[in-house]
């Protein structure tokens, strides 16, 4: 059969969801789906980006390959090829702005050499023998541990306060003699483990030394496991031959008494031997009540760099490295707005520019007033930082109508585990816990679970009006319920 005669039934299936799911669907996810041409097997369709791609084919491809089945007898196979629409004209695209550069701060504020005060001289050669030997950049695959995106290159220094950023960077310079440990904190979603992250990255990239990255939680988990299996030298091993250590959010180790006696003997055998240790914490360390002094007293003995909220400035220029980084197009007068109206921490700055980015994907160019109307909610929805999980779940569970218990618990129907989902959202739109933190909150669930939970809900809020409504009836019950 002939690619045209494919064609005639490309269309007829259109025609036929547009019964099945409705014309305003169709028209979103299908307008910009063009078929390309045919083979005995295969249909060729072109969309404009690697998003649209992605939530075409897990919405859509198994329904659509099904009906060809249905009008063919014969299975035909859909494959998408990525062709960008014509670039649009200069004025559509924002200028870049000269407060997006980094690198030129990273340069000129590293240069001073630092004093070293924890060494010794014997093992600081050994240490710089070690780096000279392994200096030479070389390819490599990406460490399995550490995001690759986490780099210096794309954390834009807060000009009011560049101290942590530039002492990442002489860390990274100076593993083991630099600020050692190094302890970074502050609020959720300021950049703690972006530096923290960007140091291992660059250390991989041009040493050989051993990287080792941990979020608390997994070397709380591995902890015990050890312990439960009686392998506990297998854990020190690989701990306490790491060249860095970076252990993220340790104020998760609040109250678990025998991890925080294991971390003190690590954190002893590798300063001792001049190894890199980095920390970051939700708060100052002082703060953290349930741990013991030695350690608190460890993790305080080099330097310890707060992470604050950015300056209006340094927000427009995150936002602006974003589209920048990420070939977005969205309006200068859209990126002051956002600035404007979210000046909680990064990780909301950029929630606003993702749910922008889905609608103009889905949808069309991104407007003022467009923007202004699917953010309202944003804006208006300061986190409250008097408002708990376990009142969230509860106006969840009654909004939903389900069991409080059934929300905490492990049931995971449809009817359970989206209300589970919206909480997830709610917790981290609403309070300034962690993922860890809430997680907890929710029954014990791990970290990736709530980030899941919240990434899912933000995707859909793009694309489905009516949830938007649903979450600001949520939100004004909640706060209500808090007066």
């Amino acid at each position: 059969m002939s690619g045209s005669d494919y064609r005639v039934f490309w269309e007829e299936i259109v025609n036929e969801l547009k019964n099945e799911i409705g014309e305003e669907e169709v028209a979103m996810w299908f307008s910009r789906i063009v078929y390309e041409r045919s083979s005995d097997t295969v249909i060729f369709l072109s969309v404009p980006t690697a998003f649209y791609r992605d939530k075409v084919q897990v919405r859509y491809q198994m329904l659509i390959e099904k009906k060809l089945l249905e009008l063919l007898g014969s299975p035909i196979r859909i494959e998408f090829e990525i062709k960008a629409p014509p670039p649009q004209s200069s004025e559509a695209v924002p200028p870049r702005t000269e407060v997006i550069s980094p690198t030129p701060a990273v340069q000129t504020r590293v240069q001073p050499v630092v004093k070293h005060t924890h060494t010794n001289p014997a093992a600081e050669t050994a240490l710089h023998t070690q780096q000279r030997t392994a200096a030479a950049p070389r390819e490599k695959e990406k460490h399995p541990l550490l995001n690759d995106r986490y780099t210096f290159e794309k954390f834009v220094i807060d000009v009011d306060n560049p101290l942590p950023a530039n002492a990442a960077i002489a860390v990274s310079k100076n593993p083991g003699t630099a600020y050692n440990p190094l302890l970074i904190y502050g609020g959720v979603g300021l950049g703690k483990t972006h530096l923290m992250q960007a140091i291992g990255n660059a250390l991989y990239r041009n040493t050989n030394l051993k990287i080792l990255y941990a979020p608390a939680e997994t070397f709380t988990n591995e902890y015990i496991e050890h312990v439960n299996k009686n392998k506990m030298n297998e854990f020190k091993n690989k701990y306490r031959k790491a060249d860095v250590l970076l252990l993220d959010d340790i104020h998760f180790l609040e109250k678990k008494e025998g991890t925080q006696e294991e971390l003190f003997h690590t954190f002893n055998a590798l300063y001792e031997s001049n190894k890199q240790i980095v920390f970051t914490c939700d708060r100052p360390v002082e703060e953290l009540k349930n741990l013991t002094d030695r350690l608190r007293s460890r993790f305080t003995r080099g330097l310890s760099i707060d992470l604050k909220i950015p300056s209006y400035e340094t927000r427009c220029a995150i936002l602006f490295k974003k589209l920048q980084d990420e070939h977005i197009a969205i309006p200068d007068e859209v990126v002051h707005l956002i600035a404007r109206n979210i000046s909680s921490n990064i990780r909301d700055l950029e929630s606003a520019l993702t749910k922008l980015e889905a609608y103009s994907e889905l949808t069309g160019p991104i407007t003022f007033e467009i923007a202004q109307r699917l953010l309202q909610d944003t804006f208006g929805s300061p986190r409250q930082h008097n408002i708990s999980v376990d009142a969230i779940l509860k106006t969840v569970a009654d909004y939903f109508n389900i069991s409080y218990i059934d929300l905490k618990g492990k049931k995971r129907t449809k009817n359970i585990s989206f209300p589970r989902q919206v909480a997830m959202y709610l917790a981290r739109e609403m309070t300034e816990l962690s993922t860890t933190e809430i997680g907890v909150e929710l029954g014990g669930r791990d970290h990736t679970t709530v980030m899941h939970g919240q990434q899912k809900i933000e995707t859909q809020l793009a694309i489905e009006p009516a949830l938007a409504v649903t979450i600001a009836e949520l939100k004004k019950r909640i706060t209500n319920a808090n007066k």
